[in-house]
């Protein structure tokens, strides 16, 4: 089996003396894993970084067999994300939760165009970058179904002033349905509650948008997406969730404490 496709750089590690055992992401293929001949020369190793986008060609006999890859540069993502600490964080962080959950040789388009999005705009500064990586994980959460239901609230059924999300069921709730149980419920971030709203008009009452967010709302996101890629995404297979995720997410605390 042969295959050529734009693909997003997972993980790349040490095989032998000089080649490489690489994780890319591609959009029709799903996530690949092969061996990059010389992939860890100093020829190729900055090819090979995570964030990368390349266009990467795979070569395997059988379908369960660990082929070959090579491939050229289209986009240095993890070179443009240096010198930002936070955004090599997220960086670090989507690569691995995405290396992590999902099935090798299975499609995700969206789960590859959000991803593709976040890296990106890694040069766009915090308040674009934080929220694309929350709602990216809230997609891969949807396509590998474990989808938050953030459209109304479970309780009322109103789609206005959504505030918090049932760590149990993954639904929303309203700030007033939520009474007493406010403190065992999630923060739902607004720009979050924005993004899932079924209109315009019902999403932005009171003008606000992505910009507005702010290190407060980063941890919330990132807790409440944290919540279920741990519970179900890898809790699933059994496996933590990965070590950038969690560096990012005290990263992050840290800025809104």
């Amino acid at each position: 089996m042969e295959w050529t496709a734009p693909a997003i750089v997972l993980d790349a590690r040490m095989f032998g003396e000089n080649d490489a055992l690489v994780s890319l992401l591609t959009e029709a293929e799903g996530r690949q894993r092969g061996i990059a001949r010389g992939g860890a020369s100093r020829r190729q190793v900055s090819l090979w970084q995570p964030g990368n986008l390349v266009q990467a060609r795979g070569l395997r006999r059988l379908a369960d067999q660990l082929g070959t890859l090579s491939g050229e540069l289209v986009h240095p993502g993890a070179a443009l994300a240096m010198d930002d600490a936070l955004a090599l964080a997220v960086l670090a962080s989507a690569c691995a939760v995405a290396d992590g959950v999902l099935p090798d040789h299975e499609p995700h388009p969206q789960a590859f165009g959000g991803l593709l999005q976040v890296l990106a705009g890694l040069g766009s500064g915090p308040v674009h970058f934080m929220p694309d990586l929350v709602r990216w994980e809230a997609v891969l959460l949807a396509e590998l179904g474990y989808g938050l239901d953030l459209a109304s609230c479970a309780v009322s059924g109103a789609a206005d002033d959504l505030a918090y999300v049932s760590p149990r069921t993954g639904r929303a709730v309203g700030r007033a349905a939520a009474g007493e149980w406010a403190p065992r419920l999630l923060p739902l971030p607004p720009f979050l509650a924005e993004s899932a709203a079924p209109s315009p008009a019902a999403s932005n009452p009171a003008g606000s948008s992505p910009a507005d967010s702010g290190p407060a709302d980063w941890r919330d996101g990132l807790r409440l997406t944290g919540h279920f890629l741990a519970r179900d995404a890898f809790g699933t297979r059994h496996r933590p969730l990965p070590a950038a995720r969690l560096r990012l997410y005290d990263r992050v605390a840290e800025m809104a404490a």
